[in-house]
């Protein structure tokens, strides 16, 4: 069992003084307003109902933060949790994209965003959560913008890939990984950017993002075999096979 199934609501925050006082590592969770974000929350920590997801998108206005041990009883017991024990945090950030609120208040919300992602030294990565039918929207990209000098990695979920047939989720899958390799360092190196297709009701790629968030936070247990080799799904070993083959083998002209 995934440590991350542990998880609990631990706090919410409206400014960043409010952010809790710790030094465990951070995941956070961003993306656009009905791209599934709390629904990808939810079947990673294996509950329900742990983070809201709202049918009225822009819902949530607050960051908030699940924390990951620090309870001796199951989690949806209301026993205390012990702050000197928690392992991680998974942090959920506001939706983007909103139409619903007040434009005050999606300045106060962009503010917060940027500032958190850029300024968090405990945030150890950033789950972007990508609808796989649309493609990165100018929101999207201003949250790689923000987060991409920190040097950290971001890994997308391409979620509702369960929508898709097989060469719609090939294409959504290389178009991610070709506008993630874009970014690099100063020196050229790429940024440690990954993409991956998700879907929360067939469970597509929930092994996959497990693994990371754990490997991210620390998790490890040691009565699981080490680099546990995870299966590959169809559209991923094409873009794997497509990405091997020659400029000439994949019609491409050379020069191009």
């Amino acid at each position: 069992m995934s440590q991350i199934w542990q998880a609990r609501f631990f706090t919410t925050a409206n400014h960043l003084r409010e952010l809790p006082n710790t030094q465990v590592p951070e995941i956070a969770f961003a993306g656009r307003s009905n791209a599934g974000k709390s629904t990808a929350i939810n079947v990673l920590c294996n509950q329900k109902r742990l983070a809201f997801a709202s049918k009225t998108p822009g819902r949530t206005q607050h960051i908030n933060y699940f924390s990951i041990g620090g309870a001796h009883v199951g989690q949806h017991r209301k026993d205390v949790t012990r702050v000197d024990e928690i392992k991680g945090f998974l942090v959920d950030l506001p939706g983007y994209g909103y139409a619903e609120v007040s434009g005050s208040a999606k300045e106060h919300w962009q503010n917060l965003l940027g500032a958190y992602v850029q300024t968090r030294p405990q945030l150890a990565g950033l789950v972007l959560i990508i609808d796989s039918r649309r493609p990165f929207t100018d929101l999207d990209i201003q949250m790689l913008e923000w987060f991409a000098p920190t040097g950290r990695p971001v890994h997308c979920l391409l979620s509702k890939a369960d929508k898709l047939n097989r060469n719609d989720s090939v294409n959504a899958l290389r178009q991610a990984q070709t506008i993630l390799a874009s970014y690099v360092d100063e020196n050229g190196q790429p940024f440690p950017f990954t993409a991956q297709l998700f879907s929360a009701l067939k469970r597509t790629g929930l092994d996959e993002a497990t693994q990371r968030l754990e490997d991210w936070l620390g998790l490890h247990d040691d009565d699981e075999d080490e680099e546990k080799p995870r299966e590959q799904s169809e559209a991923e070993a094409d873009v794997k096979q497509d990405a091997e083959k020659s400029p000439g083998e994949r019609g491409v002209s050379p020069g191009q």
